[in-house]
């Protein structure tokens, strides 16, 4: 089996639009989620969001490719771009027929659905634009990057709703680590944030009216974010050998399914998963130092997440520290996880732990080190990135540094 490492990062969301801007920003403890921007939000209950400000489409992209590029596809292409950057690479030859691109998304084209819906239901046309499956297909994002960057190997696009990039890079992952492929371009993206899509969130009764407040006892809901979060995972040898700039090292994942309710989380299918990641990586649970939670800040997500970590790390768990950067950018749903990934890499390589803002009042069922409020310098070696979604699906990564 071959060591898988990352080479290369990139992201756009609510905090900034790339790489740097995001950690400075998690760093800080700035809060991306505000009031929201967007056609007929007088008529949505949930007002606010964790919305990408200042991405302008026409400013990167030309008319033809903007009529195929949803904004989930958008986030995605300048998120891939900054990673391929960074990492020093160029495909071309025997590296780009071997090298892919595995992506999440739990929606696609939300923002092309709903455009299309209002131009047929509303506005009574017969037509819509000729491209309009092929912008809304939860693949594009993935066709497009391998499209753009020259990518032939394994390309495809996981759907596991709030998992669905951690189940993306853990595929990556494998590739990689089995020789499948000797780079992969993974990650996720997610743009909900449009009047169908948050009126859709609206009808689970999950969603906070004012902020994300995760762990705190009174916390009242998840608050939905957009953006994307793409990575180079690469052979350790090869990227090595080249002189590449290493972020860290990916040693293990694990999922499981709790089998049990469509919507309401299981403790023991998210102890099953992180106890499994533990175990594929080689690792005791006492070397972990930082878990980046799934925490959505709805009560029964929050308290099952907390019960689960206990379960796995037992005395270690009052050792452990475990944030909640979705209370900055907000929930990426299908992208979540490959942004809250940077989190990882920021506690890994540069020692700094993202805090876990808005918190007000200890909750007895989340009796954790949440990091509240303020950022920590801590040196951490391993740290865990959990994703637990609806339908119980669950996803977690571990990760070391170099």
């Amino acid at each position: 089996m071959k060591r898988v490492v990352i080479t290369g990062a990139g992201t756009i969301n609510a905090l900034g639009h790339d790489v740097p801007t995001t950690l400075a920003a998690m760093r800080e403890g700035v809060c991306g989620i505000g009031p929201l921007a967007l056609r007929d939000v007088e008529r949505l209950s949930i007002q606010i969001g964790g919305q990408v400000r200042g991405f302008e489409a026409e400013g990167r992209y030309n008319r033809q490719q903007i009529s195929l590029y949803d904004r989930f596809t958008q986030f995605t292409l300048a998120a891939a771009s900054e990673a391929i950057a960074q990492s020093g690479l160029s495909f071309s030859g025997d590296l780009a027929a071997k090298s892919g691109v595995v992506l999440g998304t739990a929606g696609g084209g939300v923002s092309t659905w709903d455009d299309n819906y209002r131009s047929v239901y509303e506005d009574g046309k017969n037509r819509v634009h000729p491209f309009v499956v092929p912008k809304l297909m939860n693949n594009a994002a993935a066709s497009h990057v391998s499209m753009q960057h020259n990518l032939k190997g394994p390309s495809f696009t996981v759907s596991t709703a709030c998992a669905s990039s951690n189940h993306a890079m853990a595929q990556a992952f494998m590739m990689v680590r089995s020789g499948l492929a000797p780079v992969m371009i993974t990650g996720g993206s997610e743009s909900m944030l449009c009047f169908g899509g948050v009126k859709a969130w609206e009808g689970l009764r999950v969603m906070s009216r004012d902020a994300c407040r995760p762990f705190s006892a009174n916390r009242n809901g998840m608050v939905q974010g957009e953006g994307a979060g793409v990575f180079v995972f690469e052979d350790f040898e090869a990227a090595n050998k080249r002189g590449a700039d290493i972020l860290c090292e990916v040693v293990g994942f694990a999922m499981s399914s709790d089998a049990a309710d469509i919507v309401m989380p299981s403790k023991n299918g998210a102890a099953r998963a992180m106890a499994g990641a533990l175990s594929d990586a080689g690792l005791n649970r006492d070397e972990v130092g930082y878990i980046n939670a799934h925490g959505t800040g709805t009560a029964a997500n929050d308290k099952t997440e907390c019960a689960a970590v206990a379960d796995v790390f037992g005395p270690h768990a009052d050792k452990l520290m475990m944030s909640s950067t979705k209370s900055m950018h907000g929930h990426l749903i299908g992208g979540t996880g490959a942004v809250e990934l940077l989190a990882c890499i920021m506690a890994l390589r540069d020692g700094v732990i993202a805090p876990t803002i808005g918190y007000q009042e200890p909750d007895p069922e989340c009796a954790l080190d949440v990091v509240p409020n303020e950022a920590r310098d801590a040196k951490v070696t391993v740290a865990l990135s959990n994703a637990f979604a609806f339908g119980g699906m669950n996803a977690v990564l571990a990760l070391r540094k170099v």
